[in-house]
């Protein structure tokens, strides 16, 4: 027996997904090939001599995995072990690894050019560039296309100051927008922070997280599931938003000048776990930038290309038209691909001086990226997105009420996190070793998902947008029989 977050004491078979051994994991028709490569041991030898030391200090697991090929939602590892993908190498991979429609365009490109420039004038970058206005409503049809999303950030910030005449940028604690010189400024997580000027210009406001934050509410967010605290918000009517607004006005009252250049916010916060703000907080909170000269910036690194379900972007879930959109990450499925979408007039600004990318808009990731979009569309991608990511939701909730430590389910389609906390009174985040103990054993039962939050205290969830209701049942089951394991041994 073990204690409920309630205080009472409920018997281990009460538990909807308690299981004694690990569930079997649903059927795959691909047969990967058989490795032939370095051994482990010599591959973590040069990881550890000849691969810069970060290289080991990002490498997740104690007993790291060794990836060897991938299909669709699934990876194996160099001795022939099959694992469910569900964070699809930091929610990248967005229809799929190896998707074959996307593969077969990018052999059929890599025949016929692999690399030429901008300075030249050539198909697949203009063929992309028009399809991809298609997806963005007006006036956000001006594209220029880089290799990432810190350089498309890096570049919204430099296009909202010339066209503004203002320098400085507002951003949310816990944000994360990048770890180039000028995005870490915009990022908001120790972290990620190095003692060396970068950034100027940037100050981070209150994150209105309804979960972790000074104020919060059982009705605050667009998402199937809501927080586990009260409030007696009449109807039409959030307290925590007015109170969180009121925190960007004194903001703008003491820590900037009475004009400013932009404002970014990621639709969903990513790397900050997920985190989801009030409804009309973004609404809000944009028309009180533009007011004092700025141009309102969303970056749709994590949640575009229709992982939340809902809608093709994160900010259309918000009621909302930015001035400037950044995206990366899944617009190329794991290609190295980025973009910043925006106005004409604001893309007039740009051109004050000359700008010149050796790779951005390369020939054969417009390719992949064009296959990619339609991929999403042909194969009911967004809507798998909503439909799997909202039951995904509602079981983790279900969870959530069983398990103390679950302090939060949140998220919209398949852009997910749950926050582990020591107890759901207190809201402290679960401690990192504990939280590792519980990531290290879904991962040995065959599931790779990954971690974030300010703390490290939340699991993410961002798969391949393919995955099925099935290897959602297989998920819950695994992550069930971890936790359970841990409160055993707590």
């Amino acid at each position: 027996m073990f204690i409920l977050f309630s205080g009472t004491l409920c018997q281990k078979s009460a538990l909807k997904y308690q299981s004694t051994h690990v569930p079997e994991m649903p059927p795959c028709d691909f047969t990967p090939e058989e490795y032939k490569g370095m051994s482990k041991d010599q591959m973590m030898q040069i990881r550890q001599q000849n691969c810069n030391p970060m290289t080991m200090k990002v490498t997740s697991y104690k007993r790291p995995v060794f990836i060897h090929q991938g299909h669709m939602q699934w990876l194996w590892d160099v001795d022939g072990k099959r694992y469910l993908d569900l964070f699809a190498g930091v929610a990248t991979v967005s229809v799929g690894h190896c998707h074959p429609r996307v593969t077969e365009a990018a052999v059929r490109q890599l025949k016929k050019l692999w690399h030429t420039t901008n300075i030249y004038v050539y198909p697949p970058i203009h063929e992309y560039c028009e399809k991809l206005a298609s997806y963005l409503p007006d006036p956000l049809k001006v594209i220029y296309l880089t290799n990432s999303g810190s350089e498309a950030n890096d570049l919204a910030m430099l296009m909202a100051r010339l066209y503004t005449g203002n320098f400085d940028i507002i951003t949310f604690r816990n944000s994360y927008h990048g770890g180039s010189p000028q995005t870490m400024g915009l990022t908001s997580n120790a972290a990620y922070k190095y003692p060396v000027p970068s950034g100027l210009g940037c100050t981070n406001t209150m994150c209105p997280d309804v979960f972790r934050g000074i104020w919060g509410g059982s009705h605050c967010r667009d998402s199937p599931v809501q927080t586990i605290r009260e409030c007696s918000c009449p109807q039409g009517c959030c307290v925590a938003n007015e109170n969180y607004i009121g925190q960007l006005k004194d903001t703008f009252a003491t820590s900037v000048p009475s004009q400013i250049a932009a404002f970014f916010a990621e639709p969903i916060q990513g790397v900050g776990g997920a985190v989801q703000y009030p409804k009309n907080y973004l609404k809000e909170a944009y028309k009180l930038v533009r007011e004092r000269g700025g141009v309102c910036i969303a970056d749709e690194v994590q949640t575009g290309f229709g992982r939340t379900g809902s809608h093709f972007w994160g900010f259309q879930g918000h009621g909302v038209i930015p001035d400037i959109v950044t995206m990366a990450k899944g617009i190329g499925n794991g290609f190295p691909m980025g973009a910043v979408v925006t106005t004409p007039e604001i893309a007039a600004s740009f051109a004050k001086a000359v700008h010149f990318n050796t790779f951005g808009g390369n020939p054969v990731a417009c390719t992949v990226a064009s296959a990619v979009l339609d991929t999403i569309t042909t194969e009911g991608i967004q809507q798998n997105s909503l439909e799997v990511g909202t039951y995904l939701l509602t079981q983790l909730a279900k969870l959530r009420d069983t398990y103390e430590i679950i302090g939060d389910v949140r998220g919209k389609g398949l852009q997910i996190g749950v926050e582990m906390v020591k107890d759901k009174t207190s809201r402290e985040p679960l401690p990192v070793h504990a939280v590792g103990e519980i990531f290290e054993d879904i991962k040995d039962m065959g599931v790779l998902i990954g971690k974030g939050g300010l703390f490290g205290q939340t699991f993410r969830i961002q798969p391949p947008m393919c995955i099925t209701l099935e290897d959602a049942d297989f998920f819950l089951a695994v992550f069930n029989k971890a936790l359970f394991k841990y409160m055993e041994r707590r």
